[in-house]
């Protein structure tokens, strides 16, 4: 147990009775019981027997004041006062412990109990007057000026400096009086100078008479009746200058004749007339005091000059402030006046000002800002020019697969074994790479351009570059693998004309990506429209390229791709490392690879045919960005045509806000253009129409041949999970928007396209074909036969063809 527990359960009660108070000597030497003897003895004498005390008492007495007789006399014969009786020890021997004094209980107690009674009998209170001593401590140096003493007593030493300081304050006390002085001439003349009348001679007298001389000011301050005790001031007060005996009738009363002793002079003087003087002010009264007769107040405690009041003839006769008018009213009418001079004068000048000014607010309410000249059409003909060019073939690919798979590296190596990208930049990306311990992604990052992206090492939006062989411009599309970023991966399918499946030959890999992210891009690409497929056997090295190994990937991959739709003719597998370059611009070297005769892989991309392009159709196009392209251009979109064509100066229609604008230049690879097509990736540079209107997703067509903004509408889809009438996302391209499925019509066969079954059923199956009827939440452009893919809570649940639509225009 610890210590304080023990504390905290300790008995003090059973403690106290324990204790036999044995470390106190309670037997008396045989020198104490002859003192305390005699004590008793000589109290005894001194009281008589007229006191009734015990022996007991006198001795405890005698033992608690150190054998002081005449203490235990004063004790003994004192008026009962009660105090507590401690309990003696049990051998009844109390000398040594704490002694109980018995006192009479006779006369009854007259007063009460004060403190200076309760300490009375105190030993160290009645100290002798002849032993008690006074403690003075001496000052190390005496008390003295600056220098800490000096040789005369009672005069301070001053050294020079000090001496200096002095004179110099004096000289300045000196100059500020007079100063006081010629201040108070100067505001008499001043008051005499704004009075109405020409000054009086009388008046202008008595304030040429002022004088400074101090020897005047202190016969006036003798003369005056002095002040009581209690009116003196601490602090002296700064003495001003006063205004002499002809000027005292516009001063203080209390200067005047009538306050000087009598006594002094007998001869009676004559009194002034009085003047009447302003009052002293609350804040004056609070520090001066109050008084019966405030002037004299004043007069004794400034002893100087007070301002008089200006006789009562200069006086201003209008004491209401607000009878005339107010400043701004007589400027007001002044203003008035000379307006009406002016008119009154030169009508036809005014009449002209007028004019103008009416002319000039009609400019400015009709003035409006023009961004420049207005692009001009040249009327080509897009169709004949794109026969003319002879231009190389452009295609589009999108390249997708499960997340770590190395789509970004196989086609960084791509890249850069075509030279598209130097060598210097290639060690620039590998030096970043390796501070942030990822070396290997330093291909990568030849596509992975964002912060974020590098960071944590996946891809997160779709990555666009070129590059261009001797027959083909390609476009690269490099989809997240990552299952968070489908909705991206759907919008880089969406443009795409065939796609590169990258698979993990490693071994669990493969097998994990199939159940995984490979066979969702599979089926998301081939409901978006695309045929061909090249699938990119890579890190075949990590497995010794093992043949075995490819051919069992190529025959999962064949059933499952088979499966999805595509045609075995469509279809093309390719062994090859995208960290060695091995099999996609030059061929394999190691001996391990040398069973592989087929196409590598930019063979087969060469061979892969681009979708057929939609000349003659309407225009359509998709944005996929909104951004501003220079100063020049504040206002910029891109995007890929998919049918028809257009030409700087061309007035397009944005849908679904429904807002026209015109068409100021035209970029396509970088470069000025006057004209696109179907199939390529455009820039184009816009006017007449604010950014507002504008987002990535909405549809670009021509006013003669609008896309139709719809709400409802009937799709044909392909069940990728379990369908019933639920809420759902639908996306197409970069447009994605809430929706909900709230019919379904019926189940169709795949062959023939003939409803089989109930109906309206609840549900369909995963890998059933249905017609659906799907509601959007706002009206977005949509007509048939476009491709949507509709997703709920981050699963694709079907894919499909849009067959009719119910329009409402916006």
């Amino acid at each position: 147990m610890s210590r304080h527990k023990l504390v905290k359960a300790m008995d003090l009660d059973d403690e106290l009775d324990d204790y036999d108070g044995a470390h106190y000597n309670d037997e008396l030497d045989v020198a104490n019981e002859q003192h305390l003897r005699q004590g008793v003895i000589n109290v005894r004498a001194v009281l008589g027997p007229s006191v009734n005390v015990g022996d007991k008492d006198i001795e405890d007495s005698l033992w608690h004041y150190y054998y002081d007789e005449e203490k235990t006399h004063q004790t003994s014969v004192k008026p009962k006062t009660p105090a507590k009786q401690n309990q003696t020890s049990s051998n009844g021997n109390s000398k040594g412990s704490s002694s109980s004094l018995s006192y009479r209980m006779d006369s009854p107690c007259e007063k009460k109990l004060s403190a200076a009674d309760f300490f009375a009998d105190a030993p160290w209170l009645s100290v002798p007057i002849e032993r008690r001593g006074e403690i003075l401590i001496e000052p190390l140096y005496p008390r003295g000026g600056l220098l800490g003493g000096s040789p005369t007593p009672g005069v301070p030493k001053t050294s020079k400096l000090a001496a200096l300081a002095a004179a110099r304050k004096k000289k300045a006390n000196e100059k500020q009086n007079t100063s006081g002085a010629q201040s108070a001439n100067t505001s008499v003349s001043l008051l005499s100078k704004l009075s109405n009348k020409p000054p009086n001679p009388e008046t202008s007298g008595a304030a040429n008479g002022l004088t400074s001389s101090k020897s005047e000011i202190a016969a006036s301050a003798q003369a005056q009746t002095p002040p009581k005790a209690s009116q003196l001031r601490k602090y002296p007060i700064r003495r001003r200058e006063s205004l002499d005996a002809e000027s005292s009738g516009r001063g203080v009363p209390g200067t005047s004749a009538t306050k000087i002793d009598n006594t002094s002079d007998p001869v009676p003087q004559a009194q002034p007339p009085s003047v009447p003087t302003a009052k002293p002010s609350t804040f004056a009264l609070t520090v001066l005091g109050t008084s019966q007769d405030p002037q004299l107040l004043l007069a004794e405690s400034f002893e100087s000059l007070a301002f008089a009041l200006p006789p009562p003839s200069q006086t201003n006769a209008k004491t209401n402030p607000f009878a005339g008018p107010s400043p701004d009213d007589v400027v007001t009418k002044a203003q008035s006046s000379s307006k009406g001079a002016t008119a009154a004068k030169n009508p036809t000048t005014l009449a002209k000002d007028n004019k103008a000014t009416k002319d000039l607010s009609d400019s400015v309410s009709d003035m409006t800002f023009d961004e420049g000249p207005k692009p001009k059409s040249k009327n080509l003909d897009v169709l004949a020019e794109f026969e003319k060019t002879k231009a190389k073939r452009a295609a589009n690919f999108v390249v997708i697969g499960h997340v770590d798979a190395g789509k970004s590296t196989l086609m960084g190596r791509l890249l850069y074994d075509l030279k598209v990208v130097d060598q210097r930049t290639v060690d620039k990306y590998r030096k970043e790479a390796e501070k942030i311990g990822k070396s290997s992604f330093a291909l990568a990052w030849v596509l992975d351009q964002g912060t974020e992206e590098r960071n944590r090492g996946v891809t997160i939006d779709i990555a666009m570059n070129k590059f261009e062989t001797s027959n083909t411009n390609f476009t690269i599309l490099d989809a997240p693998g990552h299952r968070d970023f489908i909705p991206n991966m759907i919008a880089g399918a969406s443009q795409a004309d065939f796609a590169v499946l990258v698979v993990d030959a490693s071994i669990g890999n493969f097998e994990s990506g199939l159940k995984g992210q490979t066979k969702e891009h599979a089926l998301l690409v081939r409901s978006m429209g695309v045929q061909r497929m090249i699938v990119a056997i890579n890190k075949l090295d990590s497995v010794q390229w093992s043949k075995d190994r490819f051919d069992e990937i190529q025959q999962q991959l064949s059933a499952f791709l088979t499966t999805a739709g595509f045609q075995s003719k469509n279809m093309a597998f390719v062994p090859c490392s995208g960290l060695t370059g091995d099999n996609i611009a030059k061929r394999a070297e190691a001996p391990q690879a040398q069973w592989y005769t087929g196409p590598i892989l930019i063979e087969q991309l060469e061979a892969s045919d681009p979708s057929q392009r939609a000349l003659d159709k309407p225009l359509r196009m998709t944005i996929s960005d909104v951004f501003r392209g220079g100063v020049q251009n504040p206002l910029s979109i891109s995007g890929r045509l998919e049918s028809g064509n257009l030409q700087v100066g061309d007035r397009i229609l944005a849908m679904p806000a429904n807002e026209t604008a015109v068409i100021r230049s035209i970029e396509i690879d970088s470069e000025p253009a006057d004209w696109a097509v179907a199939g390529q990736n455009a820039i184009l540079h816009l006017t007449e129409i604010e950014a507002k209107y504008l987002r990535a997703g909405d549809v670009i067509c021509p006013p003669s041949a609008p896309i139709k903004n719809a709400t409802s509408v009937t799709v044909k889809v392909l069940a990728f999970d379990h369908i019933t009438p639920m809420h759902v996302e639908v996306h197409r391209g970069r447009l994605h928007v809430p929706g909900k499925i709230t019919r379904l019509v019926a189940v169709l066969d795949k062959a023939t396209g003939a409803a089989v079954g109930k109906k309206k059923p609840r549900l369909v199956q995963p890998g059933a074909v249905a017609r659906i009827v799907l509601e959007m939440e706002t009206a977005v452009p949509l007509e048939a036969p476009g491709r949507v893919i509709l997703r709920a809570g981050g699963d694709t649940l079907a894919a499909g063809l849009l067959e009719q639509d119910e329009v409402l225009w916006s």
